[in-house]
């Protein structure tokens, strides 16, 4: 860090008024907010400082300010038109080249020449080199008809050494200048474009969130309500027969409430970092299917459960995903399926993939033939079943499996899926 850069610290410690203005005039000059400003700042200081070197010739002959201030004023123009000012410059010091004797005000031309490198063409930068070196070539041969010098020629050589030394580094100095404001502008273009590229990602990320919750919340709510409102019919009807029936359904149904507000709240505490209960209560998974089968045995649908292979290799995302297909799967079930419906859920796991499959013997509620899930009955449920299928489809597609779901041929439906649990899954916390 240069010592330009740490002085607005330094001061800022003891200074914070000066500090702060060094800082604005600082941001005046490198994001040139102000630049006609600025530029006149610049030619009046070189003015005085020109003025100063040059002050007893000024004051002895007023009409050399005519050319004075010809070839500084100019300079506040720099950066709006920079090969005109340089022209102009250029002609005016040709003019007084031809009629007064080198001045301090001469070094105009080299700070048009740096502004023409930094804003300008090659072409037009190398027209104003070749300029610039004309007149360099008219001041040395100034030299070479001075009588009183001793050696002329090694006058002449240290002088156009000198000379076109300086010329080349302004034109060098206003080309770096300028591929270094090129630089910035890319860099800057490229933390834009970051910052855009930061912003879609963070709408990505919302909305896949969002979808998440949502599906979440589906699982959760579909089919805990879906049990208690079998629950609670249950228990009507058999309220005057068997009151005691209906009560336990009741107390089922009580129960099945709670442990959705439970589930609501796992979930939610997973999505707060500063929920104290997030930990103490995991997302559900393999060891949870037994509970979930019970439960809907309990609203009135009879379903097996077979579960297979060893479930301690599998991770808990895809485990918390068979379990949302299972939910999803025998909640469709008990909604659309008639009474006498039996349902069977099947859960394989293996080293390289997870098969899940639960399928249904019963018919429509709303079948289009007998005998089963006609072409009506099997779109209806389709349709009514669309955003939990949509669901099901995102979380095996992280796991880069696939579903399936439809009537079988003698009545019936099935949701079969197969997660991918290879060396490289894609874990997704779905």
């Amino acid at each position: 860090m240069s010592a330009i850069d740490q002085l607005p610290a330094a001061l800022g410690r003891r200074f914070p008024s000066a500090a702060r203005g060094l800082a604005t005039m600082r941001g005046w000059l490198l994001e040139e907010r102000y630049p006609f400003a600025v530029d006149l700042a610049f030619a009046l200081v070189v003015l005085a400082l020109s003025s100063a070197a040059h002050g007893r010739d000024l004051s002895r002959h007023p009409l050399v300010w005519l050319p004075q201030l010809a070839l500084i004023l100019p300079l506040a123009f720099r950066r709006r038109a920079p090969l005109a000012v340089f022209g102009v410059i250029a002609g005016v010091s040709f003019v007084q080249w031809l009629t007064y004797q080198a001045m301090p005000a001469n070094i105009a031309v080299l700070l048009a020449l740096y502004t023409v490198a930094g804003h300008c063409a090659r072409r037009n930068v190398l027209l104003s080199y070749l300029v610039a070196e004309l007149g360099v070539a008219l001041v040395v041969s100034d030299i070479r008809h001075a009588g009183e010098l001793a050696d002329p020629l090694h006058t002449m050589f240290k002088a156009a050494f000198a000379l076109s030394g300086a010329t080349t580094a302004a034109a060098v100095l206003g080309l770096n200048v300028r591929a270094r404001r090129a630089q910035l502008r890319a860099l800057r273009e490229r933390a834009r474009e970051l910052e855009r590229q930061r912003d879609q990602q963070a709408a990505l990320a919302v909305a896949e969130e969002r979808s998440r919750i949502a599906r979440e919340m589906h699982d959760i709510v579909t089919h805990n309500l879906s049990v208690m409102v079998a629950l609670a019919d249950g228990a009507v009807y058999a309220n005057p027969t068997a009151p005691e029936k209906a009560t336990a359904a009741m107390r089922q149904s009580a129960e099945t409430g709670r442990q959705a507000i439970t589930d609501m709240r796992r979930f939610l505490g997973v999505l707060r970092a500063d929920e104290p209960d997030a930990l103490r209560h995991p997302q559900p998974g393999l060891g949870q299917l037994a509970a979930l089968v019970s439960q809907v045995r309990a609203a009135g649908l009879p379903t097996e459960l077979r579960v297979t292979g060893d479930r301690a290799a599998v991770s808990p995302g895809a485990q918390l995903t068979v379990y949302r297909l299972v939910q999803e799967s025998l909640t469709n079930t008990l909604k659309h399926a008639a009474s006498g419906a039996r349902a069977e859920v099947t859960v394989e796991c293996t080293e390289q993939a997870l098969r899940v499959e639960v399928r249904d013997d019963g018919r429509a509620l709303h079948p289009a033939a007998p005998g089963g899930f006609g072409a009506g009955g099997a779109d209806e449920r389709s349709r009514e079943s669309g955003h939990g299928l949509a669901g099901m489809r995102e979380r095996v597609a992280a796991y880069g499996g696939g579903l399936t779901a439809g009537p079988l041929p003698h009545g019936g439906w099935q949701v079969a899926a197969t997660l991918d649990l290879g060396p490289d899954p894609q874990e997704a916390p779905r």
